[in-house]
């Protein structure tokens, strides 16, 4: 691992792994963390080597949200300022990233940390990691795209009832309401994550990124828009090397090379 400032990263066989390194305040963010993170992915779309990415924290911790020490400073940037110049910016890098971005939720994820684990594509948690909306308990509401992602993941009344309570989610709750992806037991949680990260790195790169660019726009477009935008993807991802490598693959009857490409 390379240690930058507040985050470890390392390269291997496509997987880029980020890990949140501010474990004696479980990796709450403060300004040098967010600027850190949004650079390194911006180096993660700007990369080919990078097939997928995985996000995590050291310690018991995935990430507690906004270092609140920061936010009651006189000194330091307002509250406008944190959530337009430091989480915003996160939010919409994971989701225009085309490449799988991994929340490996090791441990409790609450306010901007849960959140931003929620952004991510695929998230996966340990069996004592838990999801907390902790903004209600300070007097504040979600941000980092909460009362986004919230709501169309799991349906505005229980999403509601997660901001205004403030309460704490299981790992094992969290995948029953469709949350997360899945929660992993605590003796194969790790290699459960290499697992899935490996699998993503070794498939096609650029038909992922289409797909999610197709389900980010999804949001907002009719089904007329949809299917239109679905024929351009496809026609797109048939151009790719990928493809013309999943078809010569499939008709010798042998596993896939994928290159990302």
């Amino acid at each position: 691992f390379v240690i930058k400032e507040e985050l470890k990263t390392s390269l291997n066989n496509g997987v880029y792994e980020i890990i949140l390194n501010r474990p004696e305040v479980f990796n709450s963010f403060n300004q040098s963390m967010a600027f850190s993170l949004q650079k390194e992915l911006d180096f993660c779309a700007e990369n080919d080597e990078v097939r997928v990415v995985v996000i995590s924290g050291t310690g018991k911790a995935f990430c507690a949200g906004q270092d609140l020490a920061e936010a009651t400073d006189p000194n330091g940037p307002e509250l406008n300022c944190i959530v337009k110049e430091h989480y915003n910016p996160i939010i919409l890098k994971i989701r225009n990233l085309e490449k799988p971005v991994i929340a490996a939720v090791n441990g409790v994820a609450a306010g901007a940390g849960a959140n931003i684990a929620l952004a991510c594509d695929i998230t996966i948690a340990h069996e004592k990691a838990s999801f907390i909306q902790a903004f209600s308990k300070i007097g504040l509401i979600p941000d980092s795209g909460g009362t986004y992602f919230l709501p169309r993941i799991i349906g505005i009344q229980k999403a509601l009832s997660l901001m205004i309570t403030g309460d704490k989610v299981s790992a094992k709750e969290a995948e029953v309401l469709n949350m997360i992806y899945k929660c992993v037991d605590a003796d194969t949680y790790e290699t459960e994550v290499s697992r899935l990260a490996i699998q993503l790195s070794e498939m096609p790169t650029k038909a992922f990124g289409l797909t999610k660019r197709a389900v980010n726009q999804s949001y907002s477009n009719s089904l007329q828009e949809q299917l239109d935008l679905e024929e351009k993807l496809q026609t797109e991802a048939g151009n790719t090397e990928d493809f013309k490598e999943g078809v010569q693959a499939f008709l010798e009857k042998r596993k896939a090379k994928f290159r990302g490409k």
